[in-house]
């Protein structure tokens, strides 16, 4: 299936959000697999899952391109009530529903990160921000819609007139995808997904329980693919 920009064009430089997780680490390849410089921006938001920075550190090893870590736990702290910053909210186990993933929203987080990567694209000459919204994000997410990026792309392009590139974007190309589809693009493009991190309980080994366990057992399994992950209650 095809994804891309409208144009399809090829972005030149690209600033990554990159955790460290599935979806974020297939579009670091999927865009390098069109030719981008790449530059990965990872955040510590105070995330109980911050073993994910390792995994992003790794990624960029990987792809040979600079990985970046943003302080931004100060700011998480003061952002209590979710089960990401939160270690008095409990990280909901099974499959998602809207309660349970409800209590996983980190307020702003999407436009606070976005923004910060608007600036270094800035610095850097980059024409392209990407991240990897997908489509299961859409129904509790607000920041993980299409309406956002749109709107979001005109604000930056507004408030830094004369400093982007001419051709800037926020590109999201994964926002029609489900994590399944995410996970057949990785596997066409070679991922090791072994080196990559999901769970948000951040312990030694992914938990196999919580709803992003779920979501990253279930889109192998989808695919007809082996899941190369280690879970601690892997018959969950």
């Amino acid at each position: 299936m095809p994804i891309g920009t409208p144009a399809h064009r090829h972005p030149r430089h690209a600033i990554v959000i990159a955790s460290g997780g599935l979806d974020s680490t297939v579009l670091a390849y999927w865009l390098a697999a069109r030719g981008a410089k790449l530059t990965l921006l990872s955040f510590d938001y105070g995330q109980r899952h911050r073993v994910e920075l390792e995994h992003a550190a790794d990624i960029a090893s990987l792809l040979g391109c600079p990985q970046k870590t943003i302080e931004l736990a100060t700011l998480g702290r003061l952002l209590a009530g979710s089960a990401l910053t939160d270690t008095v909210v409990p990280v909901p186990d099974g499959h998602y529903t809207d309660e349970s993933m409800r209590a996983t929203i980190v307020p702003n987080r999407n436009a606070i990160i976005l923004d910060i990567a608007v600036a270094v694209a800035i610095v850097s000459k980059a024409d392209v921000v990407a991240f990897g919204a997908h489509a299961g994000d859409h129904a509790i997410y607000p920041d993980c819609r299409p309406e956002f990026v749109e709107r979001f792309t005109r604000t930056v392009r507004a408030a830094n007139e004369g400093l982007l590139a001419s051709d800037f974007e926020v590109l999201a190309p994964f926002l029609a995808h489900s994590k399944t589809d995410i996970v057949r693009i990785g596997a066409a493009l070679g991922v090791p997904f072994e080196r990559t991190w999901s769970c948000y309980r951040g312990q030694a080994m992914h938990c196999g329980t919580c709803g992003t366990c779920i979501e990253r057992k279930e889109a192998f399994e989808s695919n007809g693919l082996p899941d190369p992950t280690t879970y601690r209650n892997a018959c969950a």
